[in-house]
């Protein structure tokens, strides 16, 4: 192998992660499992495929030399001597003319990779493909449309993976020249995050260091090896350190090598071999991966839109650029221009095998970013006064949800006198009665416990007041988009700023970009939430506002305005720079029609002007004037016709007022298909004349901007004109209350709340209430969308305004972060209970609010990647179709049936899949049922409880093998179902069911159950029925019903992969 080839080679492994063999999670444990096949195609097929390009146009000078050599040996005289008329001085001559006019192939072949080498050197950057600063010029292209301005960044074009926070395992298998081995796990034990989306100070920098054990977590070590297994565990945790200068990474390799020498030599060989490839410096295996290990965790990468297509431009441009050199075609050398044709050619063809596997590699990595995620666990929680009280003896003997209510409420301290029931453990029901706004949360309740309690509430969607959901916020907004598309009235979010305080995890180099990456991605997906009058309101400070504003711009129609808000009066130190006090919130809207809402606008004045158009919010109101000096002996210049066209056109005349007459005398004619329209109202069968509410000239001006509309009853045509709003409070571009400091108020709410200040980086309550009702969130039963939560200041807002104005707006909060558990969450508990809090505890506990809240986790992009398996029942396929199957779809059919096991939908309560939580990976059940919902967007009205049954034969089913259910816990048939609407207002029935290897039987208990629940169509009548496995349910459907069985696997697929 040639150096070139060879250095190409050693690029394309490691662009195809074949560098990191030992590691076995993630895209590098499937990449491995075909790692013979691609280092195969690398090494023999791309040099093949050039060869057979250039052999045409080129020769081996190499083989001409050596037979040359031959001759002369044989010939031995001078040959130029020799008489043409010998054999061998002809083949001699010949050669040498060949050797002279011919082209090295092997010389075209380095060039060929070389080439190569450059071209993917440039854009390959540590696992993602960005374009590399070059310090030339010229050197990319950037699409341009022709647009005034245009906002570009290096990856625009990229997924921005942000990463759970809850950091992954690392596992390799380590392996020594003697056959030794040994895998190795970094696990970590406990994790403080950085508040609120990586709001992280210099000083409050988090690093990687040893577990130190303890006495609360005996069974936890530092280092563990399981002999049985021969596996290798090092715990690690990631905290701020107390001694900020030390180097940890070096600390933690010399402590691990030092416990490694001392109580398991046997490893020695293994992990402490040197690896490195500088032979002035030596590095471990072990040494190796720990820095991989903190890599891994201090950026997150990206995922590109099309790689295919921006490869193949990015080819086609370097090509043209760097390549082709018009003085080299400038030639009578027919030949030369061939050669050097043939090796654009080859560049161009192995270029696009090489992009096509490449392509074929992020867009399966895209696909599983895409791919709307499994709902993990589903709970509630909800006030006692929403629970029937059959469930109360259940509750109050739950000594988990006891010890909540004291440690959350300090509910023990309630003393009982006359009138008040004191607390004791358990509760009285009597208590309960009095304290109603006691929150009980399904966590600590068996699962059917929680099914009783869901199917026991109707219309339990709508009486939902809010949603929180654990996750990485993208994939909360794509999994959102099937049921709440277009219903979202007002987003506000927070996130992060971008600033040495507030930095996202980023490439060297890449800051800006990445940020821009990461909001473009989100604020994408939520403007296809938002409804067509939704706003949008962003928080953000000097670092990233020019950025964001320029997106924003792109985004959305219509920018309604920026308030700078005087955030922190004491100001921020900064150095060699002016110390800022504000920070900044940008609004904009979907539409231009929309509006901002007044601070402060009240529900009352709301609902009296309930439209707005790009002046901003009115009603229809009739013209003709009310109340006093309406009638034309008042004001008898506002008493003139207006001609309405049978198209309901309104036109004013032309006309003169006659001072004699005291009317306008007319100087045009009506057209023929108008009639004139007077202010007249008919009262007790006689005509009373009044007067138009506004002047003839004014009513001119006004009709071409739709001011006016005409409406044809029985009584007549009628005028009517848009009665606007005082517009006066409108919000300013200047915030200045107190209250919006949040560097003053927020620590101090959350000290009251929780009794300490367990957040960085807060928002003030006022700041935030009046953001979200400058978008619009007066209104009722408006949704508030957050996907930065942080200490969920947004929702415990809205539950605020709920309490003052008993009105039904609903929540919804995403956040990722492992203080959703002990934060986020339990910030809405607490303001559900009271309305007033000190130092953690209720200071009011008459102040509470009636409330449902549903939460859940997803499952996470590296779950989804855990969970893949490569078929080797496929692996045939190879030897059948080689390389092509290799380059184009080997992942997406070798991982078919494990991205979705349809197998498992057989036993839908109990669908596994690997999960990571507290960064430790199990199998477990994930939540099938409420996955779906979400994915066909399904508004929940009533749903059953999972009712299991065997079956016994019917001889009066109606046909051979029918069977009649018998309600049995223990039965083989489990059912459960659900009714809801679907966003295009069909009605739905999903019926989910066990399904054992006897299809027939199983189908025969599906019928008994239908027919034994049967809806009476009159009563509420389906459109679509769903339902898991194959079925003869239509078979039984009757003459005057219409409904179309569909199956939930065939839909769950094509809803759950579905891209836009």
């Amino acid at each position: 192998m040639s150096e070139r080839l060879d250095r190409f080679v050693s690029l394309m492994k490691g662009i195809f992660e074949l560098d990191k063999s030992d590691l076995d999670f993630g895209i590098y444990r499937i990449m491995n499992i075909r790692k013979q096949e691609i280092e195969k195609f690398l090494s023999e097929g791309l040099p093949q495929k050039v060869q057979a390009t250039l052999a045409p146009f080129a020769r081996n000078t190499g083989d001409i030399e050596r037979r040359l050599a031959e001759i002369e040996q044989s010939l031995g005289a001078d040959i130029s001597q020799l008489p043409d008329s010998i054999p061998m001085v002809q083949e001699y001559k010949q050669l040498k003319s060949q050797l002279a006019a011919g082209v090295d192939l092997s010389a075209l072949e380095a060039d060929v990779y070389s080439a190569l080498y450059s071209f993917f050197n440039r854009y390959y950057d540590e696992g993602d493909f960005i374009s590399k600063r070059r310090y030339k010029e010229g050197v990319y292209a950037i699409p341009y449309e022709g647009e005034e301005v245009k906002l570009y960044w290096a990856n625009q074009d990229q997924y921005y993976i942000k990463t759970a926070e809850n950091f992954k395992d690392y596992s390799f298998v380590a392996r020594n020249a003697y056959g030794d081995s040994c895998t190795v796990h970094f696990l970590l034990v406990d994790a403080t995050t950085e508040q609120n989306n990586n709001k992280e100070s210099k000083d409050s920098k988090r690093t990687f260091m040893l577990y130190q054990e303890t006495e609360e977590q005996p069974e936890l070590k530092t280092f563990e090896y399981r002999e049985d297994t021969n596996e290798f565990i090092v715990r690690f945790v990631f905290d701020v350190p107390e001694d900020k200068k030390a180097k940890y990474l070096e600390l933690n390799g010399a402590a691990i090598r030092q416990k490694i020498a001392a109580d398991y030599p046997q490893l020695m060989k293994i992990l402490l071999a040197d690896v490195s490839t500088d032979k002035k410096k030596t590095k471990t295996l072990l040494d190796k991966h720990l820095e991989a290990y903190v890599a891994k965790n201090t950026f997150d990468y990206f995922i590109h839109k099309d790689l295919k297509g921006f490869l193949y431009r990015e080819l086609d441009f370097y090509i043209k650029s760097e390549i082709i050199h018009l003085d080299d075609l400038d030639t009578t050398n027919e030949q030369r221009v061939e050669t050097y044709l043939a090796k654009v050619k080859a560049i161009k063809r192995v270029g696009h095998i090489i992009i096509d596997f490449l392509a074929q590699i992020e867009d399966f990595q895209k696909k599983l970013w895409l791919k709307k995620k499994f709902v993990v666990e589903t709970n509630w929680c909800m006030t006692l006064d929403r629970i029937d009280e059959a469930f109360w003896p259940e509750i109050v003997a739950n000594p988990a949800q006891m010890q909540e209510w004291i440690e959350m409420y300090a509910i023990d301290e309630v003393e009982g006198d006359l009138a008040t029931v004191g607390w004791t453990n358990p509760p009285t029901l009597d208590f309960l009665r009095q304290n109603q706004n006691l929150v009980v949360d399904t966590k600590h309740f068996s699962s059917d416990f929680k099914d009783r309690l869901v199917a026991s509430i109707e219309d339990l969607d709508e009486q939902t007041g809010g949603l929180m959901i654990r996750s990485e916020n993208y994939q909360a907004l794509n999994f959102l988009a099937q049921l709440y598309t277009g219903k979202i009235d007002v987003t506000y979010i927070d996130p992060p700023y971008n600033t040495d305080a507030s930095e996202i995890l980023y490439k060297n180099n890449y800051k800006h970009s990445s940020f821009l990456s990461m909001m473009e991605n989100r604020l994408a997906q939520c403007y296809k939430l938002l409804a067509s009058n939704g706003m949008v309101s962003v928080a953000i400070d000097d670092a990233e506002i020019d950025r964001m504003d320029l997106l924003l711009e792109a985004l959305f129609s219509k920018h309604a305005g920026t308030a700078v808000v005087r955030s922190n009066p004491q100001s921020r130190k900064t150095k060699g720079k002016f110390s800022p006090q504000h920070e900044y919130c940008l609004f904009y809207t979907k539409t231009e029609d929309t509006t901002p809402f007044p601070i402060g606008y009240s529900i009352s004045k709301l609902k009296r002007y309930p439209l707005s158009d790009s002046i901003g919010h009115y009603a229809w109101m009739n013209f003709i004037r009310a109340g006093n000096n309406d009638l034309r002996t008042d004001r008898p210049k506002l008493y003139y016709p207006i001609a309405v066209s049978k198209d309901d056109e309104l036109r004013v005349l032309n006309m003169v007022w006659n001072a004699e007459t005291q009317q306008y005398d007319l100087k045009e004619n009506i057209r023929p298909d108008e009639v004139l329209v007077y202010p007249i109202k008919i009262q007790g069968g006689t005509a009373i004349e009044k007067n138009w509410q506004r002047g003839h000239e004014r009513v001119k001006s006004e009709i071409p901007f739709g001011e006016y509309r005409v409406r044809r009853s029985a009584d007549g045509i009628s005028i009517d004109f848009k009665t606007r709003m005082d517009e006066d409070a409108m919000p300013t571009t200047w915030w200045d209350k107190n209250e919006y400091a949040s560097a003053n108020y927020a620590p101090t709410e959350l000290k009251d709340l929780f009794g300490n200040k367990p957040f960085d980086f807060a928002k003030a309550h006022s700041l935030v209430k009046d953001c979200i009702c400058a978008c619009g969130a007066m209104k009722d039963k408006s949704i508030i969308l957050d996907f930065f939560a942080g200490s969920a200041t947004t929702g415990d807002v809205v539950v605020g305004m709920n309490r003052n104005d008993s009105q039904r707006r609903k929540y919804i909060l995403v956040e990722m972060g492992t203080y959703f558990d002990t934060v986020t969450q339990p910030r809405i508990k607490k303001v559900v209970y009271s309305a007033d809090w000190k130092n953690g505890k209720p200071a009011s506990r008459g102040t509470g609010i009636s409330h449902i809240m549903k939460y859940f986790s997803l499952e996470s992009y590296e779950d989804a990647l855990s969970n893949v398996q490569l078929s080797e029942e496929n692996k045939s396929l190879y030897d059948l179709f080689g390389e092509d199957y290799l380059i184009h779809y080997m992942l997406d059919i070798e991982s078919k049936g494990s991205l979705l096991n349809l197998e498992q939908f057989k036993t839908p309560f109990n669908y596994q899949m690997k999960i990571t939580e507290r960064n430790e990976t199990k199998t477990r059940r994930v939540d099938l049922v409420e996955t779906f919902n979400y994915l066909i967007g399904l508004s929940v009205a009533r749903q059953s409880t999972v009712g299991y049954f065997r079956s016994e034969p019917d001889a009066t089913g109606g046909y051979e093998g029918a069977v009649r259910l018998v309600r049995d816990n223990g039965g083989e048939y489990g059912f459960k179902q659900l009714e809801g609407t679907l966003p295009d207002g069909r009605r739905a029935l999903v019926i989910w069911r066990t399904i054992t290897e006897d299809l027939l039987s199983s189908n025969a208990a599906l019928d008994a159950y239908f027919t034994k629940h049967r809806i009476n169509p009159q009563d509420r009548e389906f459109d679509v029925i769903y339902v898991n496995g194959d079925n003869n349910l239509e078979n039984l459907r009757t003459g005057e019903e219409s409904w179309k069985v569909q199956m939930t696997e065939l839909e769950f697929k094509a809803r759950m992969f579905e891209e836009e």
